[in-house]
């Protein structure tokens, strides 16, 4: 899975980010930044227009990046930008109108908003309280968990990275749904993410004071990941899988705790299950199974996801842990994972 292909595109090289200033966008500055094989050539912003990217963001001082200017985040602008792949980090209904341009324009988008990852324009109306701004894209988008959809991440000009909540879940459960190994019945997920899973704005809810020495629950009864995840696990077990998702907001700056609990199909052991994730994820680089509980800690400023099952036979249900940090794997990390896969670079690059 890491080797590079023949079929590299030196026009993919170049790039460009919109929505820089936020978490998930300055993480991928900062993976983009010592990038091997990655140009970035154009940063784009409305709020910091005319500054540089060294001024809005110290870290990147003295980096080959912090000379970047913010160009008016304007979609023509973008469409007309040097770069062969444009990074849209971006909330949800505002990142389908540079999606569009840059798509007509020969770019590869690669979209980590919400806005391409329903194949639905109804359950996108449903789940996120508005009409899609673009359905003629969505027959173009495919949904990129790397792991999961390679082949369809080499070839699309559109590509919709999924949500950190639903990354989380998915790894673990869609290998086992595709082998028929998990009742796809009565599966519970409780998910904890840090705080920068809400992203870079001023709220209430995310002022330290609130937060910290502070655990809650949120979204409920249904947050709009669950649209993605029922989805992507429907797909995988062949017919619709209704689920129960619990997120809550921890006190930690970063990083998610998914525990799933789930039945083993009618004649498999939780030993079934956990050889099948050994032999789906034996060559991917950044899927580890673990013996031992996965902690947050482990993985965090990582690409890597980390999971452990747990056989429970006083119930006949097994426990199933995963964890990712929510602004690498979930975010930044597997934009960067498409993008290597979408270019014909070494999976890895960049990452490790």
């Amino acid at each position: 899975m890491t080797s590079t292909s023949s079929k590299t595109d030196p026009a993919l090289r170049k790039v460009a980010i919109v929505g820089a200033s936020g978490y998930s966008g300055e993480e991928l500055c900062a993976l983009l930044d010592r990038h091997p094989s990655a140009d970035v050539t154009a940063v784009f912003s409305r709020q910091h227009l005319g500054k540089t990217l060294g001024e809005v963001m110290p870290r990147f001082s003295g980096l080959k990046i912090s000379s970047l200017v913010f160009t008016e985040a304007d979609p023509a602008k973008v469409a007309a930008c040097d770069a062969g792949v444009v990074f849209l980090a971006l909330p949800h209904g505002v990142a389908a109108e540079y999606a569009v341009a840059a798509v007509k324009a020969g770019k590869v988008v690669i979209d980590l908003s919400a806005d391409f990852r329903l194949r639905e324009a109804a359950v996108y109306a449903d789940y996120y309280g508005g009409e899609h701004p673009a359905p003629e894209l969505l027959r173009d988008a495919i949904y990129a968990i790397p792991e999961l959809s390679r082949e369809s991440i080499r070839q699309s000009p559109l590509i919709a990275c999924a949500g950190c909540y639903p990354t989380s879940i998915q790894l673990p459960l869609i290998p086992l749904l595709k082998a028929g190994l998990l009742d796809p019945d009565g599966i519970v997920a409780s998910s904890a993410s840090g705080v920068s899973g809400a992203g870079r704005k001023a709220a209430v809810d995310y002022l330290y004071a609130e937060c910290n020495e502070n655990m809650r629950a949120y979204g409920l009864p249904r947050h709009r990941h669950l649209s993605e995840v029922e989805q992507q696990l429907s797909h995988a077990a062949g017919h619709k899988v209704v689920m129960t998702f619990i997120p809550h907001l921890a006190p930690m700056n970063r990083g998610i705790h998914t525990t799933i609990v789930g039945t083993p199909a009618a004649g498999r052991t939780a030993a079934d299950l956990k050889k099948a994730l050994l032999a789906a994820y034996a060559s991917d680089p950044f899927v580890r199974i673990r013996e031992t509980p996965p902690e947050t800690k482990h993985v965090s400023g990582t690409n890597f996801c980390d999971i452990a099952l747990y056989d429970e036979p006083r119930t006949g249900r097994v426990v199933i842990l995963s964890v990712i940090d929510n602004l690498v794997k979930g975010a930044a990390g597997q934009a960067v994972q498409c993008f290597n896969i979408r270019a014909g670079l070494a999976e890895t690059e960049g990452l490790m």
